[in-house]
């Protein structure tokens, strides 16, 4: 980034108000698609801008803006004027001070980013073509993607912070259609810092594999189940739990974990973690310059604490563990889970002898309430049975979420991270079942 225009914003900023931070961003995004196993469609995305938030007397403003120069100043500070006087006027809406350095961390691919454009369409043609040689059955694919993300950020504040660092994200995707006496699909995806670290063709075959495996799919008998929950379905539950180790909706009132720390809320086998340094939103430090750590809020089934963001760290007179999160240029940042995800296992469920099922997809977790954990979701599967394994769809898993991760009776070794989430394997008893 041009260190000499963040200079020049940073001055006009700072006279105008009583505190302020600058969020640079430079983001430039490549999308490759293919279909019929040719190239459909190339795409390049390039923005940069900076966003700022300030505070005078009080009370915090926000505004972005893709500017440069004398009028990104303007633009910055031009409306706030206007806007401060109505604001509501909250002491805590204050800025992080500088902490230690950030981590070093080997997510830019320099490399990935200068290979020919030519090996990049190589990978995502040999995803699909793997998907469509796999079975005879296979009849077409959709959605085949390679996305190329490259970002860079600065963050500074008035009171000291000075942060700066930039990633590489490569993210492959497809989903393909089987067709039999029926037709069944399915879609998947794989990310990683480094380009090299992506596999198409080992991408494809569980894709082509999945799919086939689900046709002739039949409802099975409503019932009470013991069974796997594979690393996507229990992503899916944690992307409804996470929201309850927020400090934010410990404030509002809004978790069923309130006064809980100290205390067993899950299987002892259940230790989840949620970490700036793990997964795919890996980066040295948060949306607010603060730098990224560990934190273990849940260690053999007992709460340990909460997450928190500045703001809502000075309403409990806590410090901020790294959990502001920015979505984007437009919208300030808000607390988040960043790397949120249960710690794997010592055993591979998969050679786990099974008598039940193997939920391996959830629909409509939407519709789940995140404060009490109650939900009724579509699942898509497999019955194991003497000896047999039979696919199934159409049935529904009901449930609350936080006795669901009581009946934890086995984690496996197998932990995939899927966005802001990762799980591995769980083995999990009374799940409810309502088919036929």
């Amino acid at each position: 980034m041009n260190h000499e225009e963040i200079k020049r914003i940073e001055k006009g900023v700072k006279a105008a108000f009583d505190d302020y931070e600058l969020f640079f961003l430079k983001e430039k995004i490549k999308k490759y698609e293919s279909r019929e196993k040719e190239i459909a469609s190339a795409e390049i995305k390039e923005e940069t801008g900076v966003a700022m938030r300030a505070v005078k007397g009080g009370r915090m403003v926000f505004s972005y803006t893709f500017d440069e120069g004398k009028e990104a100043i303007a633009s910055l500070t031009s409306n706030t004027a206007t806007i401060l006087p109505f604001l509501e006027e909250d002491r805590d809406r204050v800025f992080p001070e500088m902490t230690v350095p950030c981590q070093e961390s080997e997510i830019y691919d320099s490399k990935g980013l200068s290979t020919d454009d030519r090996e990049k369409v190589a990978l995502l043609m040999d995803m699909e073509r793997t998907i469509l040689e796999h079975d005879a059955r296979i009849k077409t694919t959709r959605n085949c993607e390679l996305q190329e993300t490259e970002i860079e950020t600065v963050i500074l504040n008035s009171r000291g912070v000075r942060a700066e660092a930039k990633k590489t994200l490569y993210t492959l995707m497809a989903m393909c259609v089987a067709k039999d006496a029926d037709e069944a699909s399915w879609f998947d995806w794989s990310w990683a810092h480094s380009l090299r670290a992506l596999d198409g063709a080992s991408l494809g075959r569980t894709i082509a594999g999945r799919a086939v495996s689900l046709l002739s799919s039949k409802q099975i008998n409503t019932g009470i189940y013991e069974g796997i929950l594979t690393p996507g379905a229990s992503c899916d539950l944690l992307d409804i739990l996470a929201s309850s180790f927020l400090a934010e909706n410990l404030y509002k009132k809004k978790t069923r974990l309130a006064d809980k720390e100290g205390k067993r809320c899950f299987s002892p086998l259940v230790s989840i973690t949620d970490s700036g340094l793990t997964g795919m939103g890996t980066f040295p430090f948060d949306g607010e310059g603060t730098t990224s750590r560990v934190n273990p809020v849940v260690t053999e089934g007992i709460l340990n604490g909460f997450l928190y963001d500045t703001y809502y760290g000075r309403k409990f007179g806590k410090p901020s563990t790294g959990n502001s999160v920015r979505s984007g240029l437009k919208d300030p940042p808000a607390s988040a889970p960043r790397g949120f995800h249960i710690m794997k296992g010592k055993h591979d469920l998969n050679d786990r002898p099974l008598e039940g099922v193997i939920i391996a997809e959830l629909m409509g977790t939407h519709t789940a309430n995140p404060i009490t954990g109650d939900f009724s979701l579509g699942a898509t599967g497999y019955l194991k049975k003497n000896g047999s394994t039979t696919p199934f769809t159409g049935v529904i898993l009901s449930g609350n979420l936080f006795e669901l991760l009581t009946n934890v009776k086995g984690v496996g070794t197998d932990l995939t991270f899927y966005g802001a989430h990762g799980s591995p394997s769980l083995y999990v008893e009374n799940l409810k079942i309502s088919g036929i």
